[in-house]
């Protein structure tokens, strides 16, 4: 695998409101994960969870979810594990908190066509604020939900984000083996259908 790309300050600082960075999916997947928005270094990379020291890739291979740590530019492998990837708001911010309730409400209901047109078989939010925001639920804990989404069994767990002092990598790699023992993926890997 060739060095990966490091942005500049100054190609952070311009990724600011950009929508770079492409859904991960296929049809029939066991698990789309949803998170928030890309963060400025997402943005520049045009990759996910890509800031040096997010806890995604990390957990994602601790779980057993993939076999080995990927790179955030090796993302598209996910499909091979039956994961699928995207976020609710495209554009890329220093904090999520950057943006607004409309645009997160939008976001969820772009959310709700996607679900819609490639049928994942579970759906996860990584960020239970986020979630709560972009469908009006008022109280949301942790795990698998007892509503489902879009008719698939609903997860929301906490952004995996360094700025999260709140879960640590420990948290992580539990709440993603829950939802890999109840997605029924990892392991073998999977060819989605086209």
């Amino acid at each position: 695998m060739a060095e990966p790309f490091k942005p500049t300050r100054q190609q952070l600082l311009d990724a600011k409101g950009s929508e770079t960075v492409p859904d991960i999916v296929a049809r029939g997947l066991g698990v789309l994960l949803v998170g928030i928005n890309p963060g400025l270094y997402s943005g520049a990379t045009g990759h996910h969870f890509a800031r040096p020291g997010n806890r995604f890739w990390p957990a994602l291979h601790k779980s057993g979810l993939t076999p080995r740590t990927l790179h955030p530019s090796e993302e598209q492998e996910l499909l091979a594990y039956d994961i699928g990837l995207t976020k609710i708001v495209k554009r890329a911010t220093a904090t999520a908190a950057e943006l607004t309730d409309e645009e997160v409400q939008a976001g969820g209901a772009r959310i709700r066509r996607l679900v819609r047109k490639w049928k994942p078989r579970t759906v996860c939010f990584l960020g239970v604020g986020t979630y709560s925001q972009a469908y009006g639920v008022k109280k949301v804990r942790v795990g698998l939900q007892m509503e489902t989404f879009e008719g698939v069994p609903l997860w929301v767990l906490p952004n995996p984000s360094g700025l999260n002092a709140n879960y640590q990598m420990p948290d992580f790699v539990r709440l993603f083996c829950e939802l890999k023992t109840s997605a029924g993926i990892g392991g073998a890997a999977h060819i989605p259908a086209s």
